[in-house]
């Protein structure tokens, strides 16, 4: 394993601090992966920066001795995005942790990168606002990372988004150079930079301090569980419910695999554990009228066959209701030792058919395949457990994994809905875009980041 040279050890050290250059290897290992540990790697070292300054300063200082650098939040992302090689630096935001600003009078929000998603809504709660994207890892997973990964959440259906929620971006590039996009009063009348910024994975520079628009607490929320036998009739409730024209804040299913995990985990929210399908709908909004929704989305779940449908008659039993599927990737751990997800978008008239597709997929390569996904738009979540210090076992996932992408795909789906490409889904790419598309994406990156020092070896195949 190649080491930080000791001078541009020093003067890294000279700008963060000495305690915040990280470069012996047990500190390395926590590193090594992110959320995706399918695939580790070691990088040369981690440098945790606290101002934008620091950061600028960095980056000259890796570009100058052609260093490439790897940025990232908690780690907790899912498509390899954060993966360094053993020649790049991670630059980590966990010491760039500061709401900078909460603007009630404007909805709006000014943060660095470092805070984590749900502090931000907590923070703005006395306000009576709240920031609307919620990954199912809002717990841990930070703004900045959500920026790069245009990341969604169960919420998203009626929400969309980060990219709708970003205003303003003042962001670093590899060279050191700052640019201030956007912000509040100059989103329009020049080219959307932040637009363009926002989902691009870390690949054009960092993110130092990102302004994001909040809103205003639901007056009344609304929520159901409702069980079946099949999977398959949970996704015709989700049909049903969309094509009547109702617009649900959440349609999340958790299969009967990932219920029996959560369960069995102090996460436990109560579902039977014979089910082998659960569909939470969530409905927010002015108190009247939701009643009417509620009853509505009811009546389509028994009509798909619901063997039952629960309701909150309070906070407390709503966060009991969500608890397995906000809880179910951290229980997988019960199932196996490794989890490789998988993120594909289906249009939603083909959830039952595309999930029937992916049943028979890992029946074919003996895996476990446990799905947990936004059923309202359609993205699902495939999550493969396996054992990856079992080589057969690890080239099935990789089998597997490349016929549920063309699964989704020809049912007119794509390659990801909010996790990113990063590393895992970059060979997958040819399936959704043509080449000259690439070619197109590849000057994009390369009028912000002509050098390619920014988390090299993500996104695009390495051949375009």
């Amino acid at each position: 394993m190649e080491s930080l040279p000791k001078n541009l050890a020093r003067d890294l050290k000279d700008i963060v601090g000495s305690n915040w250059v990280l470069s012996d290897r047990d500190r390395l290992l926590a590193y090594e992966s992110d959320g995706l540990t399918a695939y580790r790697s070691k990088p040369l070292a981690v440098v945790l920066p606290e101002t934008t300054d620091q950061v600028s300063r960095v980056f000259k200082l890796l570009s100058r001795n052609n260093i490439k650098v790897v940025p990232r939040g908690a780690g907790t992302g899912l498509s390899g995005g954060a993966l360094a090689d053993p020649t790049a630096v991670i630059i980590g935001t966990s010491k760039m942790n500061t709401i900078i600003k909460l603007d009630p009078d404007n909805r709006r929000a000014v943060v660095q990168p470092g805070v984590i998603n749900a502090h931000l809504s907590e923070a703005a709660a006395p306000l009576g606002l709240y920031y609307a994207p919620d990954p199912a890892s809002q717990s841990a997973c930070t703004i900045g990372g959500n920026v790069a990964e245009n990341s969604g959440g169960p919420h998203c259906l009626k929400y969309g988004v980060t990219s709708r929620y970003v205003t303003g971006l003042t962001i670093v590039t590899y060279e050191g150079e700052i640019l201030r996009l956007g912000g509040l009063g100059r989103e329009r009348g020049s080219y959307d930079l932040v637009g363009v910024f926002v989902g691009s994975e870390g690949c054009f520079g960092m993110a130092t301090e990102v302004e994001v628009k909040l809103l205003p607490k639901p007056e009344s929320v609304r929520t159901l569980l409702a069980i079946f036998d099949r999977i398959e009739d949970a996704g015709k409730a989700v049909t049903s419910i969309m094509a009547r024209g109702l617009l649900p804040a959440a349609l999340e299913i958790i299969d009967g695999a990932t219920i029996r995990a959560v369960e069995a985990s102090v996460f436990a929210g109560g579902y039977p554990v014979d089910a082998n399908a659960a569909l939470v709908v969530e409905f927010d909004g002015i108190e009247k009228g939701l009643g009417a929704d509620v009853q509505k989305a009811i009546s389509d779940c028994k009509k798909a066959g619901a063997t039952e449908v629960r309701s909150a008659a309070t906070s407390e039993e709503r966060q009991k209701l969500w608890q397995g599927r906000k809880k179910a990737f951290g229980a997988m751990g019960r199932i196996a030792t490794d989890l490789l997800v998988q993120d594909a978008t289906v249009p939603r008239s083909r959830l039952p058919e595309v999930l029937m597709k992916i049943s028979e997929i890992g029946e074919r390569y003996d895996l476990n395949i446990a799905n947990v996904f936004h059923a309202g738009d359609g993205n699902l979540h495939p999550n493969i457990l396996f054992d990856r210090s079992d080589s057969e076992e690890l080239q099935k996932v990789e089998l597997a994994s490349t016929e549920i992408m063309k699964v989704c795909v020809a049912a007119g789906g794509t390659i990801t809905g909010e996790h990113g490409v990063g590393h895992d889904k970059k060979s997958y790419m040819p399936l959704v875009c043509g080449v000259d598309e690439m070619k197109t994406m590849k000057k994009v990156k390369t009028v912000f980041d002509p050098y390619h020092g920014m988390n090299p070896g993500k996104v695009l195949p390495t051949d375009i």
